[in-house]
């Protein structure tokens, strides 16, 4: 459990999703402190649970939960209950009624079938901060329609903007669709409790339903190439490592490897070339400001390929990190988990689950003035904290809960 250092303490979120967005959202509030409880099904649990390999290895026991469901569930408790059971709705009804938020990804029918729609939940808890999340929004002629990250990618646009000119349209090699979706929902929760909250104290009646779409979402999340397109009316093209409003800034392949150009303002532009000794290039009327190095892009980028071609990736670093201009190798994955920058920012963390498995975890990314050390739970297995959330957030008693595992409604 979390202490009040905490600035999401007290905060009871009640965990009704699966897969990614939704336990994006719950993950970041129980970053905050918040006491996240999350409502899986007894015997199956998150469908990612499964979704592997790489699992965690257990000489006894074999295969652990997957590495997928380990990424977006640390910090929360599990309690498994069945909400095809009339009397495990009951109890999710009770766990609303004590919530202060929720965040469910149901298709419509299933809504209705458990009773979660808006008004209902406002009769259940007049003060819930409610979070739907599903593919296309509650409204509109798509909003029976699932939605899937790679489906949202192709159909909201980011692929269209993705992959080499002359190559095919590709899908970013995460499912950012569900991120970004379950960034915006944290932030609408909160939105949703600063407006309940404001005066002070809870004020009956004060909670919101917030309706977001991973079709929104990522639609909103093409700012500038979006905004263009409503400009111009024109489709956007693919640029592969490039930029369709700043040059240079894109990939080269040096000695050794590649690495990123970032020059986004004339000044560096001017750095760079005395750096590199190319004081005809800062001089080039082609080149001198960056509109102008954007219209000559074809004739500047085959000057810097043979330029960068000539070093190494290290003496690249060494080279422009004297002159401030923004660059960067471009490093495998593993590379980056073995950096001191990450180390120091404490991004990966070593865990020991209730099965004595230890592993390590991918940490928060929000830190804060006065953070107390970090000191993660570990991704909860199957109905690990039934029990336990039973009597902490109901009050029900040894026998009614044992009675409930009996009918099979809580495991």
């Amino acid at each position: 459990m979390t202490n009040s250092a905490y600035p999401l303490h007290g905060l009871r979120v009640l965990d009704l999703s699966r897969i990614l967005a939704g336990p994006v959202c719950t993950q970041l509030l129980a970053d905050l402190g918040a006491d996240v409880v999350k409502v899986e099904r007894p015997g199956v649990g998150d469908d990612t649970r499964q979704w592997g390999p790489p699992f965690v290895e257990d000489a006894s026991e074999g295969a652990g939960p997957s590495g997928y469901y380990l990424s977006c569930n640390r910090g929360k408790r599990s309690i498994a209950i069945d909400m095809g059971n009339a009397t495990g709705r009951a109890v999710v009804d009770d766990l609303i009624r004590r919530a202060d938020v929720l965040v469910e990804n149901f298709l419509p029918d299933a809504l209705v079938k458990f009773g979660l729609e808006p008004a209902r939940l406002h009769q259940l808890n007049p003060n819930l901060v409610s979070c739907s999340i599903s593919g296309f929004g509650r409204t509109g002629p798509l909003a029976d329609v699932p939605g899937y990250d790679l489906m949202m990618q192709a159909g909201a646009g980011l692929m269209s903007i993705t992959g080499e000119p002359e190559g095919q349209p590709m899908k970013v090699g995460v499912a950012i669709t569900d991120v970004v979706t379950g960034l915006y929902a944290a932030v609408s929760a909160l939105a949703g409790l600063y407006a309940r909250d404001r005066r002070g104290e809870a004020t009956l009646g004060r909670g919101m339903a917030f309706d977001l779409a991973l079709a929104d979402c990522t639609l909103a999340s093409l700012v500038n190439i979006a905004q263009s397109a409503l400009l111009t009316s024109q489709r956007p093209r693919r640029w592969g490592n490039a930029h369709p409003q700043i040059v240079p800034y894109e990939a080269f392949a040096t000695a050794d490897g590649h690495m990123v150009l970032g020059i986004g303002a004339d000044r560096q532009w001017q750095r760079f070339c005395a750096a590199v000794e190319r004081d005809d290039w800062a001089a080039d009327a082609r080149f001198t400001t960056n509109p102008l190095r954007v219209e000559h892009r074809a004739k500047l980028i085959p000057l810097l390929q043979t330029l960068i071609a000539t070093k190494t990736t290290a003496q690249w670093q060494a080279l422009l990190a004297t002159v401030d201009v923004p660059h960067s190798p471009v490093l495998a994955l593993d590379e980056v988990l073995a950096t001191p920058q990450v180390a120091a920012r404490e991004m990966v963390t070593q865990v020991t689950d209730a099965q004595g498995r230890s592993y390590r975890l991918l940490g928060g990314a929000v830190h804060w003035q006065g953070e107390p050390p970090r000191v993660p739970r570990a991704p909860p297995s199957l109905g690990e904290h039934t029990a336990e959330v039973l009597r902490d957030w109901l009050s029900y008693d040894e026998a009614k809960i044992a009675e409930l595992r009996k009918s099979g409604a809580v495991a």
